[in-house]
């Protein structure tokens, strides 16, 4: 019986590793560029405003990953369950689960899902998500990740069938800064280019580099400020960046938070916090602040940052749990 595999020609075959996976693989991610480029021996992809999941199916048994390996199962039961359902063997495939605004994908709304650990909880939330799937890491006993990728994808597609809620991420093969100004008009993060003969590797890489249409990072909790007026919760986050091991301060951020979020998040600071601040740099306010330990990741996004290292116009997107706060550092375009 024929397989996906069975078409991949030679110097392809030659680049499979017959091996078992990891537990828990880490995800390839792309470097920040200042640079837009259209070049044939490169493929670009939307780029999808979610998080990050790696999924893994051993039989009937699916395990969906965060990028810092976290189970991601009782959030997203219905993806697990899509990906249970697949014709064919083990795979270990990397995508992004979203949820839309419209045609946008919003981190915003994703959060009402993230939230969530109990599985009953997840499907009454009535956020519905999409699993978008772009590469494929594993596939019955092989290693892929030597494997090109526009053969991975190719792969990718006979391997897998595309129905929601899993869906497979198209790409283009030229036109990437048309593509860019595209993506922008529309509204979206930004666009995704890839080297398209690259392999897939478990860490950062200039063999993937992200186009943006907008200012997006994730920066950790160290304090926030008293709520004025008819506010609750809290007015102002206190978010920073780590730097060679320091903590440095990058500005409040005081809007784009709901009363709900105003509750929920103000009882997880209150449980954090401390006597002293946990910022090693920085222009820091002095009155009406409580501190906490650094343990929590948001997503802030920005039009710029300042001449002295602030975020001009900040607004909360959403907390993460999908990165470490001691790996959150200043992300900065790459020539």
């Amino acid at each position: 019986m024929s397989t996906p595999l069975d078409g991949l020609p030679d110097d392809a075959r030659r680049a499979l590793k017959q091996e078992d996976p990891a537990d828990s693989p880490r995800p390839m991610l792309a470097t920040l560029t200042d640079r837009r480029f259209s070049d044939p021996g490169w493929i670009y992809e939307r780029k999808l405003d979610g998080e990050r999941c790696i999924a893994r199916r051993e039989g009937s048994e699916v395990r969906l990953l965060s990028r810092n390996g976290k189970d991601l199962g009782d959030t997203y039961p219905e993806l697990a369950e899509a990906l249970a359902g697949q014709d064919g063997g083990a795979f270990v495939v990397d995508g992004e689960i979203v949820a839309f605004e419209g045609k946008l994908t919003s981190f915003s709304r994703l959060q009402k899902r993230m939230q969530i650990s109990d599985r009953k909880e997840a499907r009454a939330s009535g956020v519905k998500v999409y699993y978008y799937v772009f590469d494929l890491l594993h596939l019955n006993g092989y290693d892929t990740t030597d494997v090109g990728l526009r053969h991975r994808k190719a792969l990718l597609r006979k391997a897998l069938k595309f129905r929601d809620p899993v869906r497979y991420t198209a790409h283009r093969n030229e036109d990437g800064e048309k593509y860019h100004r595209e993506a922008c008009r529309k509204g979206w993060e930004g666009i995704i280019a890839k080297r398209a003969d690259s392999r897939y590797v478990h860490t950062r890489s200039r063999d993937w580099l992200k186009f943006k249409c907008v200012n997006q990072q994730e920066f950790v909790i160290g304090g926030y400020t008293e709520p004025e007026g008819q506010r609750i919760g809290f007015g102002a986050l206190l978010i920073g960046y780590y730097d060679d091991g320091d903590l440095i301060y990058a500005g409040k951020v005081g809007t784009g938070y709901d009363d709900e979020t105003l509750e929920r998040l103000s009882s997880r600071l209150t449980s954090v916090e401390r006597k002293h601040p946990p910022f090693d740099e920085g222009d820091l306010p002095q009155r009406d602040v409580h501190w906490v330990r650094p343990e929590l990741v948001c997503e802030v996004g920005f039009t710029e940052w300042t001449a002295d290292g602030k975020l001009r116009h900040p607004r909360f997107l959403g907390l993460r749990r999908d990165k470490d706060a001691e790996d959150v550092t200043r992300e900065r375009p790459k020539d």
